[in-house]
């Protein structure tokens, strides 16, 4: 049966509107993420500029100094790397397990209820409470100083909320009939979950870890909290050493002192030499989380490609 003509005229008004609607919000998106890239671009860009003097391998070599021509971010990188390092090896396994447990494993009671609700609570507390938390617990509680497992565990701590969450999502969006699958040839579900739950929302499980890392590497509230020095003329020790068993891990013991701390103490400074070297240090902290992010967008964008289903 045919639609009489002006039913079909206003078929096609209501297609043609909401077509000029959906491409009104696609031009307001595409114009808000522009502005958001442009702003972006056009901070690094400034604080590249500025502190383009410094750019030098002496700057990452050196220790800081009370000369502004002389202070280096050696002490501060270094000790990011290895505050990254104990963060990622807590959080991540911790964070995914989690989030596999509660999604696969957990009884659906109000006991889980009540800890899901905590974790998506705790995800959007402010850092500082974190900081305070590990203060009491790990330095004051547990004895562990104001050394880089300390500053590790607490911001491990800070994102181990988004980490869960992501990972809970993730496997969310695997299909039932993956799960079907995998039952009705015979495998368990620790096979299913190892063999192909897992491995298939690991692209979503990297989105989470790329979230959580990146605010990581950028605090310094609960950092400062913690006892970290604004100012380190020396390097933890090694973890590689030439004597049996030739590796060392008194460097997580070792105090610290991190980039945003270091960017901090040299803003702070009223001379405009210490602010170029805040702006290089600036520019060198966003080149580092980029260069993480690009890491794990790398891998995410291998492992969707090697996903079959």
């Amino acid at each position: 049966m045919s639609l009489p003509p002006e039913e079909i005229a206003a078929i096609r008004a209501n297609i043609a509107s909401r077509k000029t609607n959906d491409l009104i919000f696609a031009t307001i998106g595409i114009c808000c993420l522009g502005f958001a890239l442009i702003t972006i671009a056009a901070l690094f860009v400034d604080m590249a500029v500025t502190g383009w003097a410094r750019f030098r391998p002496e700057f990452f070599t050196e220790f800081p100094s009370r000369r502004a021509a002389q202070a280096g971010i050696l002490s501060a990188w270094v000790g990011s790397l290895l505050v990254m390092t104990v963060t990622a090896m807590v959080a991540i396994p911790l964070g995914v397990a989690a989030g596999v447990w509660l999604e696969e494993y957990a009884p659906k009671h109000w006991i889980t209820d009540v800890i899901e609700i905590n974790i998506n609570n705790l995800a959007g507390v402010p850092s500082i409470v974190f900081g305070l938390l590990a203060l009491g617990l790990f330095v004051y509680t547990f004895g562990l100083g104001q050394s880089v497992r300390t500053a590790g565990l607490t911001l491990a701590l800070l994102i181990l909320p988004v980490v869960i969450v992501a990972t809970r999502e993730a496997i969310r969006s695997i299909p039932l009939m993956v799960r079907e699958a995998s039952f009705g040839l015979g495998a368990t579900k620790w096979q299913t979950t190892r063999d192909h739950i897992v491995p298939y929302s690991m692209p979503g499980i990297l989105t989470g870890i790329i979230l959580g890392m990146s605010r990581a590497i950028g605090e310094t509230a609960p950092i400062i909290t913690i006892g970290a020095l604004t100012f380190i003329a020396f390097l933890p020790p090694a973890p590689i050493t030439d004597v049996a068993p030739f590796i060392s891990f008194e460097w997580l013991k070792a105090p610290f002192t991190v980039m945003p701390i270091q960017i901090f103490n040299w803003t702070s400074r009223p001379d405009p030499a210490f602010h170029a070297n805040a702006a290089a240090a600036g520019a060198i902290l966003v080149a580092m989380t980029l260069s993480m992010n690009a890491l794990a967008i790398y891998l995410r964008f291998r492992l969707r490609r090697n996903i079959k289903w």
